[in-house]
């Protein structure tokens, strides 16, 4: 594909876009100066922007959503089908493409029983604390309602999401929050709060439960973590952690909410990242890769003991779940998300996912090698992260600057990749990455390379 300013002229759109688009995680005083990116088409894992320059996106979308990669037309012919028939119609009634969905998303979701559609990451979260709430006042006289949340997880944008999100950059200049969020301890064994030891991940998790203790078990109505942190710097959980957290949970009565937006749909090479780990949770959360970006959708899914919870007298006018999200009754995203799952089943992506997340990481490993300021590698599927750091010996982060020079290094180099950004104190020095699920041997290898040359130039200078 080869897309041309000459035969395609975009300056309106670009004009349009810089004048009167606010864009999301930017600073605009810099398109006083400079024209603003404006993606035109995408293939594959490759996409083009008005100047016609052609960009490996390793990041699947900039926020790690395209999970079978672009121009995928049996998703749009499944969106435009939908959309001729039925549209939308709100979700206190059904349609069709969201009832086929939600019982195919239950068949990979053992234990799992209801889904319940909204439209972003955020907003899934937001229902699944309404429906902790809820219960606490149904169940335990409204005592049961702080909800616990792990230093360094991104749970959402909205001010009850950034409330329980546990980067306090993303936070800044936000308050007041929604009261009722407490905050525990993060499970990053590379920068161990204990010091090396043998156990972290039993005492990691026992960290929560001393936190639990501390407020009261019986005002703790449910704890909310990412299967892998992501935002947070690709953080794998350590060994015995999951296991652990849930002992802790059964033992004091307290909801376990898995947040997979990041995760779901395949990102690790399970259909969900808890899935590894062999634990059994309440609630779970997803969006970006549900529909990878063809349309618009989240879930929150719960257990039937979850769901059996808001089951009680039609005469009681407060029994019920008494919420509503608009477009969680368009029809588009299931549709799309059926066909979105129909790909990964029949091109066998999460076989795919785990060859490829195991060639990424070893080729990663490799830079280590090479490249003093890698301090650590991890990940799991294709998903993974490069922590960087000025000494090996002492882990001192670099500086933030170092981290953006190497990403934007790559973007001159046409390769698009992430990093932790705006999010910490001192730790916005982790390389994210989030390549499609459709990688190949050598789609990774121009993305490696983009970075081992990056890093040699970002060392120089």
């Amino acid at each position: 594909m080869n897309i041309s300013p000459g035969s395609n002229d975009f300056g309106e759109a670009v004009e349009s876009d810089r004048a009167h688009v606010w864009h999301h995680l930017s600073q605009h005083k810099r398109y006083e100066t400079s024209d603003p990116l404006v993606i035109i088409e995408g293939k594959g894992m490759r996409v083009w922007d008005a100047n016609g320059r052609e960009f490996l996106d390793a990041v699947s979308g900039g926020v790690w959503t395209v999970n079978v990669g672009y121009g995928r037309e049996s998703i749009a012919d499944a969106v435009r089908e939908q959309l001729v028939k039925l549209n939308y119609f709100a979700n206190s009634a059904g349609n069709v493409p969201g009832a086929l969905f939600a019982r195919r998303l239950i068949e990979k979701m053992p234990g799992m029983s209801r889904v319940y559609f909204s439209n972003s990451g955020s907003e899934a979260n937001e229902k699944a604390y309404k429906i902790v709430r809820q219960i606490s006042h149904n169940k335990h006289g409204g005592k049961k309602h702080k909800i616990l949340y792990r230093e360094r997880d991104y749970h959402g944008t909205t001010i009850t999401a950034l409330s329980s999100t546990g980067q306090n950059q993303r936070k800044d200049q936000y308050g007041p929050f929604t009261p009722g969020f407490v905050e525990v301890p993060h499970c990053m064994e590379y920068r161990s709060q204990y010091g090396p030891c043998d156990d972290y991940g039993v005492r990691a998790a026992k960290a929560i439960e001393d936190v639990i203790l501390r407020e009261g078990p019986d005002t703790i109505g449910a704890i909310v973590l990412e299967p892998i942190t992501a935002g947070g710097g690709v953080i794998t959980p350590p060994d015995g952690y999951w296991e652990t957290v849930q002992d802790i949970c059964r033992k004091y009565e307290i909801l376990l909410h898995i947040d997979e937006v990041v995760c779901g749909l395949g990102r690790t090479g399970t259909w969900f990242g808890y899935q590894h780990y062999g634990i059994q949770p309440d609630i779970v959360t997803m969006a970006k890769g549900v529909a990878s970006g063809y349309a618009a959708i989240s879930c929150t899914v719960t257990t039937e003991d979850v769901f059996n919870q808001f089951k009680a007298d039609p005469s009681d006018p407060m029994s019920y779940f008494r919420d509503i999200s608009t477009f969680g009754g368009c029809a588009a995203g299931p549709a799309a998300a059926l066909e979105n799952m129909r790909i990964i089943e029949e091109e066998n992506l999460l076989d795919n996912v785990t060859a490829m997340g195991e060639y990424l990481l070893t080729r990663f490993n490799e830079l280590k090698d090479r490249h003093e300021l890698i301090g650590d590698v991890r990940g799991k599927g294709l998903f993974c992260g490069i922590e960087l750091v000025k000494d090996r010996e002492t882990r001192e982060p670099v500086h933030e600057s170092i981290t953006q020079a190497v990403v934007a290094d790559c973007m001159a180099n046409g390769v698009i990749i992430g990093a932790t950004n705006r999010s910490f104190d001192a730790y916005n020095n982790t390389l994210c990455l989030s390549p499609a699920l459709i990688s190949t041997p050598k789609e990774l290898d121009e993305i490696v390379d983009a970075i081992d040359n990056a890093l040699e130039r970002v060392a120089v200078d």
